[in-house]
């Protein structure tokens, strides 16, 4: 019984400390300076997936991300947690708008990143990236989690 028991605690500890897989992938878009980027990004939107991120990624594929979708507008504080590659991170208004740019995040870093607002969602992508393609704030990210509910009646 003993070893039953030890074998399934080993079991579960393995798979709580596997590098997560990688979900179904999305089509995303940055709007940015006349050009749009494309992506395809994972969707983070319950509590658990929210909380895991993209922790014990060895890589992210290029114009590969995460967007983290909060539903209403709300105060966050972002980490690097167990997150081992260097991640941009884009701060989203309701609309899609980028509020801020927290660039360059350092992996397993404890640092709480707060773009001191509130905002719909957050999008990861891989650090540098930003800078790279021209990112700034104000500029538009496409994807379905912003998109208008339909009107009543209709």
């Amino acid at each position: 019984m003993t070893r039953i028991l030890s074998l399934s605690a080993l079991s579960l500890a393995l798979v709580l400390s596997a590098p997560a897989q990688a979900q179904a992938l999305d089509p995303l878009q940055i709007v940015s300076g006349g050009k749009t980027h494309v992506f395809q990004v994972e969707v983070a939107d319950s509590p658990e997936e929210t909380e895991r991120g993209l922790m014990n990624r060895k890589e992210l594929g290029r114009d590969r991300g995460m967007i983290f979708d909060f539903g209403a507008p709300r105060p966050t504080g972002m980490w690097m947690k167990n997150t081992l590659i260097p991640l941009d991170m884009l701060f989203l208004d309701t609309d899609g708008t980028i509020l801020a740019i927290a660039r360059n995040a350092r992996p397993g870093s404890l640092r709480i990143i707060d773009p001191g607002i509130p905002v719909k969602g957050v999008l990861e992508i891989n650090g540098g990236q930003a800078a790279e393609l021209g990112l700034k704030p104000g500029d538009k990210v496409r994807h379905r989690i912003f998109q208008a509910a339909p009107a009543n009646g209709g």
